[in-house]
């Protein structure tokens, strides 16, 4: 059986499930991480960068410089490990914040598997795609290209990559595609699926607690945190004609008031707060639920109760949340971006609306709302494609499996 080494600075992230059937099957199974969760059969290292950025290095290349420092000290990690006797047959990491520069230079004959999440571009991806928020000209442009010098020093050492949908893949160079293993993270559907006697416990502004269930009107969004990235400015411009049109309809709305991907809001301000101020006197603020971030098994039942669950986002990394909804059979109305049209076929296991197009977006909810019989075919397929495709236990965990099966015995 071999050594692996799992490289993520706050580990498990993507490899949670990974790492444990890797150490089921008998293999010796490590992780380093800044902060980490350990878990049972996986034996966890930290490290911790000694310093922070320069003050005075260049505007453009502060983020390598953070990388770099990041690297070092994982690098340094690593040696320690390399003194006490490990040496890992097969690492395994998630190189965007710079833990794998030096892998190879620590470890000089290992193979190195890396988990191509997203490869940065100045045109066709996330970068300029909504005007409301674009940026443009030379200083942007050189960002970009400096900002994927962390990515291209990874892609070079890798031996191996593993992306979790084909858009993902593409938005890398062309030369390092056929590198690249295409397999999902994988959803849970036995636990993420369908349950018509779902109840959801809200409690109202006197506290008194209220239930939701599969018969009310509940129109699902959710994201990590609530910001234009991944599509709460058009879904907020679309409420109060699905508010006005559905009068029993309530809004659950999950996510946080920071910034995930995109930039940060004006100081002093929040995302969140700003497109609800743009919209609020045209809403019963009343039937709208700010949850916040809220626990796995709260989310499940959230989906499971969902009449309508809204997932939009820019051309970026597709949510897991967007299969997880596909999985517990919701009515999935997507953006028309790459990402999703991966997952999501128009009609056939959910709808797709132009990103931008709130209108079009009230629309949709208001006719799905209003025929809910209509749409339990496209319900049934969705749950039918997420097992199909996206099932953690029965197609992804078994793919990613077989890969490090094949590389650890040299067949790739």
């Amino acid at each position: 059986m071999a050594c692996i080494l799992f490289v993520h600075q706050n580990f498990p992230g993507q490899f949670r499930h990974l790492a444990q059937a890797l150490a089921a099957v008998g293999h010796q199974v490590h992780a380093l991480a800044i902060t980490g969760q350990a878990l049972p059969t996986v034996k966890l290292h930290s490290y911790r960068p000694s310093r922070g950025s320069s003050p005075s290095i260049h505007p453009l290349a502060s983020e390598f410089e953070t990388k770099v420092i990041r690297g070092e000290a994982c690098a340094q990690a690593m040696l320690q490990l390399k003194s006490d006797g490990l040496t890992p047959d097969l690492v395994i990491a998630h190189p965007g914040w710079g833990e794998a520069l030096f892998v190879k230079d620590v470890w000089k004959k290992i193979k190195l598997l890396s988990f191509l999440e997203f490869y940065y571009a100045a045109a066709g991806t996330d970068v300029g795609f909504d005007p409301e928020f674009a940026k443009e000209g030379f200083q942007e442009d050189a960002r970009l290209r400096v900002k994927n010098a962390n990515n291209l020093l990874a892609l070079e050492a890798s031996d191996y990559g593993l992306s979790p949908t084909e858009w993902q893949k593409r938005s890398h160079p062309n030369w390092i595609h056929d590198k690249i293993n295409v397999i999902f993270d994988g959803v849970d559907c036995s636990v993420v699926r369908p349950n018509p006697s779902a109840q959801l416990l809200l409690k109202k502004e006197s506290n008194e607690a209220f239930s939701l269930t599969p018969s009310d009107e509940l129109i699902t969004f959710v994201n990590r945190n609530l910001e234009p990235y991944r599509g709460y400015h058009v879904f907020m411009r679309a409420l109060p004609k699905i508010l006005a049109a559905r009068p029993k309809a309530r809004v659950l709305i999950v996510g946080g008031d920071g910034v995930s991907y995109g930039a940060k809001a004006p100081e002093g301000k929040t995302w969140k707060q700003i497109f609800l101020d743009e919209v609020k006197n045209d809403v019963d603020l009343k039937r709208i639920h700010f949850l916040g971030n809220i626990q796995y098994p709260l989310f499940v039942q959230l989906l499971q109760v969902s009449s309508c669950h809204v997932y939009l986002t820019y051309p970026f990394v597709l949510s897991w949340s967007c299969i997880e909804a596909l999985s517990t059979g919701c009515l999935v109305i997507g953006s028309d971006t790459g990402p999703v049209r991966e997952a999501i076929s128009d009609g056939v296991n959910g709808m797709l609306v132009d990103f931008f197009d709130h209108a079009a977006l009230a629309h949709k909810v208001i006719d799905v709302l209003s025929n809910r019989s209509d749409f339990r075919s496209i319900r049934n397929n969705a749950r039918e494609s997420a097992i199909k495709r996206f099932d953690l236990r029965s197609v992804c965990l078994p793919k990613q499996l077989e890969l490090i099966e094949s590389i650890l015995s040299g067949k790739l």
